[in-house]
């Protein structure tokens, strides 16, 4: 498939802002429990507009894949109206979701409105219960966004229960990540940051694990249709000379990338450098030493890497009408 620019940067943006939530709502529901030092309100308040700016970036990257980038707004609800059947009508009410209560979580930790509802007399509990709910829609948004590619069964690298974990995985590692250096700069107790960094550590190898089982069984896939299959004839030497046609077209656009297996293999190793074992080695040097720096480039290198595992997951998907088109 031909990787999209703007789908690239949709799915790692909001993966980091929703990430970002999930990491803010642990700390705080830790320090409810006092199993960590309690922060007040201003501190979730400001990760939570962080989170908020990465999930509006990932909005605002979506727009540059429509055709015409106007039919967002007037055309909106006929993608939203087939939510029944589409995991992208889904996606669509979803990510709104996620962004409007994101925002109210923010508005409740700034302004510190509060009530006991269970009575459990401890604060926090109104913007704890705002925070179950963000919760709940960052994890149906993860859902969402992997269920888009991993319920298209014709292409079979996509179409494994993997996708959706690695989604999550990988979009709550780097979220992590940037928890911990936004913990680390607003100067809070570092039992706080080693949360975060150790979480981050925890959920990268985790994700190593899992985004590897993915290339093994992608690697091992017996594809189910063949040149002989998809034409109809049946003899065992079947050769395509041409394309049948003198200039390019959709199909050899948009279902081929263009780059040669020397190129995906280098892409695959970069990622997996970037992604996994250079962000370990920075989160626990940041986190040893007690320097925000490395935690800084920790985040940023996972982050540029998780753009180049992107990449690979859109281009190596084969789609089954590149029979058609061997020959380009």
């Amino acid at each position: 498939m031909h990787p999209a620019f703007s789908v690239i940067f949709l799915t790692t943006l909001i993966g980091v802002g929703q990430g970002l939530y999930l990491a803010l709502f642990s700390a705080q529901t830790y320090g409810m429990a006092k199993l960590l030092p309690a922060e007040d309100g201003r501190f979730f308040a400001v990760g939570g507009i962080v989170a908020l700016l990465f999930l509006l970036g990932g909005l605002v990257a979506a727009v540059f894949h429509l055709g015409k980038p106007s039919y967002m707004f007037t055309r909106a609800w006929r993608g939203i109206s087939q939510w029944r059947t589409s995991w992208l009508s889904r996606e669509l009410i979803a990510m709104p979701l996620m962004i409007g209560i994101t925002f109210i979580y923010i508005l409740f930790q700034y302004f510190g409105w509060d009530a006991d509802l269970y009575g459990w007399k401890v604060p926090g509990q109104l913007g704890l219960t705002v925070g179950v709910i963000g919760v709940i829609a960052a994890v149906g948004l993860f859902i969402c966004t992997g269920m888009i590619y991993a319920a298209v069964k014709f292409l079979q690298e996509w179409s494994t229960p993997l996708t959706v974990v690695n989604y999550f995985i990988l979009g709550t590692a780097s979220g992590f990540s940037c928890a911990a250096v936004y913990a680390a700069w607003q100067g809070t107790a570092p039992q706080l940051v080693h949360f975060f960094g150790w979480w981050a550590i925890a959920l990268t190898v985790t994700g190593f694990f899992t985004r590897g089982f993915a290339l093994l069984r992608n690697a091992r896939i017996k594809n189910k249709s063949t040149l002989q299959t998809a034409i109809g004839v049946r003899h065992t030497q079947v050769t395509q000379k041409a394309m049948g046609m003198m200039g390019g077209s959709y199909n050899t656009r948009e279902y081929f990338h263009g780059k040669t297996a020397a190129f995906l293999k280098s892409v695959k190793w970069i990622f997996l450098l970037l992604v996994f074992p250079l962000p370990i080695l920075l989160l626990a040097a940041g986190l040893t030493s007690g320097n925000t720096a490395p935690l800084l480039l920790a985040f940023v290198t996972q982050y540029i890497g998780l753009l180049f595992e992107r990449w690979f997951f859109f281009a190596q998907a084969n789609h089954p009408q590149n029979l058609y088109y061997q020959t380009v």
